[in-house]
């Protein structure tokens, strides 16, 4: 037997270029038990397992896996998977995630998130003083915890330029990570516009209430199918 993965790139730029890749599974194709080896051979930054409805509906349970750990919330695949469902026809306006139920909202080719900064994890935030010093960080330089680098593109209009680095998740460096956009987001008190990674784009929109609207472009990549190692012969 197989299982077939569903794969998208969250936070593109207008062309559809960059992006992180997100692989979303049927729930029920995998046991929970089964779900972080999956997770593991796939080896995207995280994996989603998604109750897939037969119909619209207001909202869907999501479990959210990287190669080492379940998350219990994390921005680019809640994007990714509002995205997938509203396309196959099943939209939701709300994903329930183990951190709390997050709202979504479609415009156009525009897909965004509601969500809290703390429920992200915690990210040693640095900010350098250009933008070259942080195209220039080495990620060997981080053997542990989770490590935000960014510098301002244009202060005034919100425009920073980031990168991050998570060996405790089990990634060496992540495209573009929506959990490091509301921390950024919270730590600077001010809605932004963030270019991670190779080009990938993401929005911010800090609200008076504390909770931040996370937005951007979702592409749709491919599709494949993976062994599934349960049903293998012994």
């Amino acid at each position: 037997m197989a299982i077939d993965v569903y794969v998208v790139r969250v936070f593109t730029d207008p062309e559809g270029r960059h992006g992180n890749p997100l692989g979303i599974v049927d729930a029920a194709a995998v046991a929970p038990s089964a779900r972080q080896e999956l997770a593991r051979r796939l080896n995207y930054s995280e994996t989603v397992f998604v109750d897939v409805p037969s119909a619209p509906t207001e909202s869907t349970a999501v479990r959210i896996h990287t190669p080492a750990a379940e998350l219990p919330f994390a921005g680019h695949p809640t994007v990714g998977t509002a995205a997938w469902l509203a396309r196959r026809g099943t939209p939701v306006t709300a994903l329930d995630v183990p951190a709390g139920s997050v709202a979504v909202r479609i415009d156009g080719d525009e897909v965004s998130v509601r969500a809290r900064a703390d429920w992200a994890p915690e990210f040693e935030i640095e900010q350098l003083s250009t933008v070259d010093a942080v195209l220039a960080v080495d990620p060997a330089r981080y053997t542990d915890g989770h490590h935000y680098v960014w510098a301002w593109v244009d202060e005034a209009a919100g425009r920073i330029r980031s990168r991050m680095f998570a060996p405790d998740m089990g990634i060496a460096e992540d495209e573009a990570t929506g959990a490091a956009a509301l921390r950024i987001t919270a730590h600077l008190g001010r809605s932004l516009a963030i270019e991670q990674g190779r080009g990938s784009q993401l929005i911010t929109t800090l609200g008076d209430d504390g909770w931040i609207d996370l937005g951007g472009r979702v592409a749709a990549e491919n599709t494949r199918s993976v062994p599934d190692e349960e049903s293998q012969p012994v």
